[in-house]
């Protein structure tokens, strides 16, 4: 019987520490989970200011997800931007994902499109204490066939009190490419912080 497998991808500003409330529910749970740190983020040693490229930045995840053995269902979780690298391994990797769930996360099919999109991302990273690649996010555009990307089932958890990515934000992303499911939590932009069991319960309900 094949074995989910969580690989938790952090957002912006954040490194693979942020999960570990979550990580700790899902283990006790009897679930494999895997936190990562991409370049230039968390315990990463990459200085963020030489990540000049999406690929570069997403390296240790599409690293991961190429090791992971086959008869694993890999069940992706991404937070904020994290969402950028989620959609990014679901076009490398879409017979190998079983499902993306999005928290708070940005969902746009093909990355960032338009001087809207990237503007959006600049403001957020303005916002941010930590040094984070903005020129590799900057570049974070993928080609593809929508209609792939939708054999993989898709879950965004809305956050209701969100300051970050505020509800509206959400709810236009959703209109635009609306997921299988949309569940809410009534948290601010970090629920894995503020109310990871309520986190944990949507999550293993979505599955």
């Amino acid at each position: 019987m094949a074995r989910e497998h969580f690989v938790l991808i952090h957002g912006e500003g954040h490194g693979s520490w942020c999960w570990f409330k979550l990580r700790w529910l899902l283990e006790s749970s009897g679930y494999q989970v895997t936190c990562i740190d991409l370049a230039g983020a968390g315990v990463d040693p990459t200085d963020p200011n030489t990540v000049q490229s999406f690929e570069q930045y997403d390296k240790p995840l599409l690293d991961l997800i190429s090791a992971i053995p086959e008869d694993e269902k890999v069940i992706l979780v991404g937070h904020g931007s994290g969402g950028l690298s989620l959609i990014h391994a679901m076009h490398q990797f879409v017979d190998r994902i079983r499902q993306a769930i999005f928290v708070a996360a940005t969902m746009l099919p093909f990355g960032l499109q338009t001087d809207e999109d990237k503007k959006d991302e600049s403001v957020l990273a303005s916002m941010l204490m930590r040094p984070w690649p903005v020129t590799a996010i900057s570049t974070a555009s993928f080609e593809g066939d929508d209609e792939r990307l939708n054999r993989i089932k898709r879950v965004f958890i809305k956050t209701e009190r969100d300051h970050m990515l505020d509800p509206q934000q959400q709810d236009s992303m959703i209109k635009k490419w609306p997921p299988s499911e949309v569940l809410e939590i009534d948290t601010d932009h970090s629920p894995f912080f503020s109310a990871p069991e309520q986190l944990f319960n949507l999550i293993v309900k979505s599955l």
